[in-house]
């Protein structure tokens, strides 16, 4: 009989301790580059890039570093949004510190053989890849455990209906339309990421044109609680269609951007226009930026020129009831937001 008590006590703080742990996101500073890393509450990872090669493995090695302090022994899957440098770069040198199980991405490079280093990302993703590698299509499922991942976006295609709510988008009419980007940015795959009410967008690099398809004439992807804004924020307009950004009505932003490079022109004012937003947070202080137009300081992971630059990241953690906690890797300063 005490036997039985004992195994139930275990069982129920088993099942407790399940229940307490978190969806967390990762954000880390590769200068200007993309490196998402996501650990579901049962411990299952996905990172979404791996940031820039060269500079000492840099980007590698603080994907490395933040891996390891979510205490992951390896990364299960990566899903490479495009293949230029500041987000394929790292991969290589990554899976030299971590074993990596497996590869998701949007088909063959577009830019292989444009010139030598185009053919050398895409040689050197081909060679850690191999055998281990999955093609995705707009529509399709990432198996991450616990949490729903859907594929909104890949290889210039986006899905061909609403999901999560979408419908009728008030900010189609008269919204600008750009020329269709032949570039791999257009190429990114983007995902809807859902655990319980909270709802994560990640497009990667995904240029205007297809924005405004996920956009127009109906909002393929509904409203979101948490964006990773678009192409680091939204570089030199080639990103930052405000018909998807508006529509997304995100309650919080992070922009993964660098010293200078993202937040230029019009990007900080497309933000601040969502209806809605309560926060934003940056990776890097835009320095090419005055004070307003860029985020309160404490919520700005790094203000230094990349030479200078510790790599600082930010870091979201998610409960199944929809609170999450957004916490600054420099100063510790977190906020916790409830997901709408």
């Amino acid at each position: 009989m005490i036997t039985l008590r004992i195994l139930l006590a275990l069982s129920a703080a088993a099942f407790l301790h399940a229940q307490s742990r978190t969806l967390d996101i990762y954000w880390v500073d590769v200068e200007g580059g993309g490196a998402t890393l996501i650990v579901s509450p049962s411990g299952q990872s996905m990172l979404v890039d791996a940031g820039n090669p060269g500079n000492n493995d840099r980007d590698s090695r603080r994907v490395f570093d933040a891996a390891k302090a979510a205490g992951l022994k390896k990364i299960d899957m990566v899903v490479t949004t495009h293949y230029h440098g500041d987000h394929v770069g790292g991969e290589p040198a990554l899976a030299k510190l971590i074993p990596i199980d497996k590869f998701y991405d949007h088909g063959d490079s577009i830019e292989a053989g444009n010139n030598p280093q185009t053919s050398k990302l895409w040689a050197d993703y081909q060679a850690i890849s191999q055998g281990k590698r999955a093609v995705v299509k707009p529509g399709d499922k990432v198996p991450l455990k616990d949490v729903n991942v859907t594929v909104v976006s890949a290889n210039g295609e986006v899905i061909a209906k609403a999901i999560n709510g979408g419908g009728t988008n008030e900010f189609c009419k008269d919204a600008q339309t750009k020329d269709t980007d032949k570039t791999e940015n257009g190429r990114s795959t983007g995902m809807l990421i859902t655990y319980g009410k909270f709802k994560f967008l990640d497009v990667g690099d995904l240029t205007w044109d297809r924005e405004m398809m996920l956009a127009c004439p109906v909002d393929k992807v509904g409203t979101v609680t948490l964006l990773q804004a678009t192409h680091h924020g939204f570089v030199n307009g080639q990103s930052g269609a405000p018909a998807l950004i508006w529509a997304l009505k995100p309650q919080v932003v992070i922009v993964n951007n660098g010293p200078r490079k993202g937040l230029e022109g019009n990007a900080w004012d497309t933000i601040t226009k969502i209806s809605g937003l309560e926060d934003v947070w940056q990776i890097h202080r835009a320095l090419k930026n005055d004070a307003a137009h860029n985020t309160k300081d404490d919520q700005i992971a790094n203000f230094e020129e990349t030479a200078d630059c510790k790599g600082q990241w930010l870091k979201a953690s998610v409960s199944k009831d929809g609170k999450f906690t957004v916490t600054n890797g420099r100063n510790q300063m977190s906020r916790t937001y409830l997901a709408r």
